[in-house]
């Protein structure tokens, strides 16, 4: 394909996008099928510019004066991707392309419209609902920490001390070109693919499958690190789903203790039996909510008791942009209900002197900090105590909590409250 037909195939998915409401990779993937005369090099240029036109979709529309995906695209492949009036003007001509730019839209390309008057969802590319909630969390810098999130990400994996180290992994992915972050300790940071290219394929390396490192932002492996000490402890991840976080755990303690992992959909856990024996874990039990009984004879002795809530996915915007376009009011209302309930049901299990971790992928305060203030006003044994992690001070909040967001960590956005049950 020529640039042309690349740049009309994505115009073409984000209309399937908008007009089916469904998810981007959902869209990319029924064009793909369609598209067999497309080759590797094609669709990650299609994904890729639908994915920044969704990271940029106000912005870009102010820009070029139209609400239109047309202009959208044009938009980003001129002041995102850095393109010439002139190659986009030959792309949109060709065969199979967009079509000849109109005036207008050469006018715009040449002399986009300026962001200095435009309000802060379009300069932070969101929705008009969110403004109130991000100004909530941030204050007259929301609209800079959102659209911190229309950077492409990088793909972080964790060193899994329990089968390899920092060198061996290093050379692993040696072709990936990788690099060590430092903070926090066991993470490995591949940098961001261009433009049109797709992220580095860490997961084909043989040492994946060998066990020795679990792809994982290094936000979550920080979220993780603040169970603190927990060898030879007794711990529940309440919340495991797909058990990234519980392999990160489960490394933290070592193979000593024990390690309990729950989910309340039980098909989130069926691959984490799986991930734990490639990773070497000896000390994990796997709860699964089919049995009702899955939960006995745990209450009242775990030391800590880990809950990574059900959430808007707000702070992976820059992974899923289309994630933002998607979500209501309604959803974050369900999602609420849900922080509340899963927050209740992990309490009982946390040991007089326990603690309890909770962790959400959200930038908003109402699945955040007031989750918490409720929960602790429902539950007088508990009190918030400072999220302890050296290294980690630089983002904690006046409350005690950790936020990281793209902008202050340049991790996917997380928040991070530690809650301690008094003793007996």
């Amino acid at each position: 394909m020529r640039d042309g037909g690349r740049i009309a195939a994505a115009v073409e998915v984000l209309a399937d996008i908008d007009a089916r409401h469904r998810p981007a990779h959902l869209a990319l993937k029924s064009w793909g099928n369609d598209a067999r005369y497309a080759g590797s090099k094609d669709r990650a240029f299609v994904s890729g510019l639908v994915l920044d036109v969704l990271r940029r979709r106000r912005s870009a529309a102010w820009m070029m004066g139209e609400e239109t995906d047309r202009a959208r695209a044009l938009g980003v492949v001129r002041f995102v991707w850095d393109w010439t009036v002139e190659r986009i003007e030959a792309a949109a001509a060709e065969d199979h392309g967009p079509g000849v730019l109109t005036e207008t839209e050469r006018a715009r390309l040449a002399d986009p419209v300026s962001l200095d008057d435009a309000p802060a969802p379009v300069k932070g590319d969101y929705p008009d609902w969110l403004d109130a909630p991000l100004a909530r969390a941030f204050g007259e810098a929301r609209a800079l920490e959102v659209a911190a999130m229309a950077a492409r990400a990088p793909v972080d994996v964790r060193i899994n001390t329990l089968k390899s180290d920092a060198e061996h992994v290093l050379k692993a992915l040696d072709p990936f070109h990788p690099r060590r972050l430092g903070f926090p300790a066991e993470a490995i940071r591949v940098a961001a693919p261009a433009a049109s290219e797709r992220a580095a394929p860490v997961e084909a390396a043989p040492a994946f499958e060998k066990g020795w490192f679990e792809v994982q932002d290094a936000g979550s492996q920080i979220a993780a690190a603040v169970a603190g000490e927990i060898r030879g402890k007794q711990v529940l991840d309440f919340c495991a789903g797909g058990g990234g976080k519980t392999l990160a755990l489960a490394a933290a303690m070592g193979n000593t203790g024990q390690l309990y992992a729950y989910d309340a959909d039980a098909r989130r856990l069926a691959e984490t039996v799986k991930r734990g024996q490639r990773a070497g874990v000896r000390n994990l039990q796997v709860r699964s909510p089919i049995d009702p009984k899955a939960l006995d004879g745990l209450d009242g002795r775990m030391d800590l008791v880990f809950v990574d809530a059900p959430c808007t996915g707000s702070g992976t915007w820059r992974r899923h942009p289309d994630a933002k376009w998607r979500l209501t009011e309604q959803q974050l209302e369900r999602r609420i209900a849900e922080q509340d309930a899963v927050l209740a049901g992990a309490a009982p299990f946390v040991k007089p002197g326990g603690r309890l971790i909770y962790v959400t992928c959200s930038l908003l305060a109402e699945e955040n900090e007031d989750r918490v203030a409720a929960f602790v006003a429902g539950h007088p044994a508990f009190a918030v105590e400072p999220a302890a992690l050296e290294g980690a001070e630089r983002w904690r909040t006046e409350a005690g909590f950790l936020r990281l967001t793209p902008r202050t960590a340049d991790t996917d956005g997380f928040f991070v409250a530690a809650l301690k049950r008094r003793p007996s």
